[in-house]
């Protein structure tokens, strides 16, 4: 059963899309079934996996206004992973959804089906706190939140966490952060050095260990429509999201380990139970 991880910053040029292609030809890479969902009007995500946006037989636009399945709309990329693609379509979508009932849960329906194939759903959210981001949010088990190491991205992610803890209360119960991702980063920063130290003290082992650095290669990926892992896995932002691939992975047995062993005690109590009645 799929895990979906919403790449989400409500603060825009943080190395989200970035991320979201990265983890998923990271994870593909391991290898594990990935579908990459590009929910941003800007369609990059869809681009930076070698897709052309402009010329796509249908798209998450498609799929969120019930004119498509899922499963009819995903392309495969030349890296492995899946993808459902996404253009400048998602804002006439925003539009039309906005009066329609339940229209917060309408990705998580057309994902539903699909969480049988694949072992991660990534989903690349837009820059804002909008109607698109809220559907993400809904379908997600957890969000994942890149951010650069500056003032202004703390005071931005306590209002992420406050929307979060907003949204478990009336839309998704389950919903919780996978990890704080820091991105851009610049080791001779004094600046960045003091909020990453102040991100791990406050926030502890939500902050993934890996630190993604600035890197030329990096930047260069998208215009060759390939991932960094793709493009130059040697580099230094390579081996940064191999390296948070290998986080997401960790996290992701501890917690299944964990349900496992929940069950296992449970199902002795029940035993238990059973046997003195």
């Amino acid at each position: 059963m799929a895990r979906i991880i919403a790449v989400a910053n409500q603060k825009g040029g943080v190395g989200k899309t970035t991320t979201a292609v990265n983890l998923a030809a990271a994870l593909a890479a391991t290898p594990k079934r990935v579908l990459l969902v590009d929910l941003d009007a800007q369609g990059n995500a869809t681009m930076g996996s070698g897709i052309d946006k402009h010329d796509l037989a249908a798209s998450s636009c498609d799929v969120l206004l019930e004119e498509q399945h899922a499963d009819t709309a995903i392309v495969k990329t030349p890296e492995g992973y899946d993808l459902l693609p996404g253009n400048t379509d998602l804002t006439a979508a925003e539009i039309e959804l906005m009066d329609e009932e339940g229209r917060e849960q309408r990705l998580k329906r057309a994902l539903e089906p699909l969480r049988g194939r694949y072992d991660f759903i990534i989903i690349d959210c837009p820059p804002a706190l909008s109607l698109l981001t809220l559907t993400a949010r809904t379908a997600a088990d957890s969000v994942l939140v890149p951010m650069q190491c500056e003032y202004y991205a703390l005071e931005g992610l306590s209002a992420l966490i406050r929307t979060i803890d907003a949204l478990k209360g009336k839309l998704n119960p389950e919903l919780e952060i996978e990890g704080v991702l820091r991105t851009m980063f610049d080791v001779r920063n004094n600046l960045a050095n003091a909020v990453s130290a102040e991100l791990v003290a406050h926030f502890g082992d939500k902050v993934f260990r890996t630190i993604v650095p600035r890197n030329v290669r990096l930047a260069e990926a998208p215009s060759h429509g390939q991932s960094i892992v793709g493009y130059d896995r040697g580099s230094r932002g390579a081996v940064a999201y191999l390296g948070l691939a290998g986080e997401v992975l960790r996290r992701q047995r501890e917690r299944e380990q964990a349900a496992r062993t929940s069950n296992g005690e449970s199902k002795a109590m029940n035993d238990t139970a059973g046997t003195a009645a």
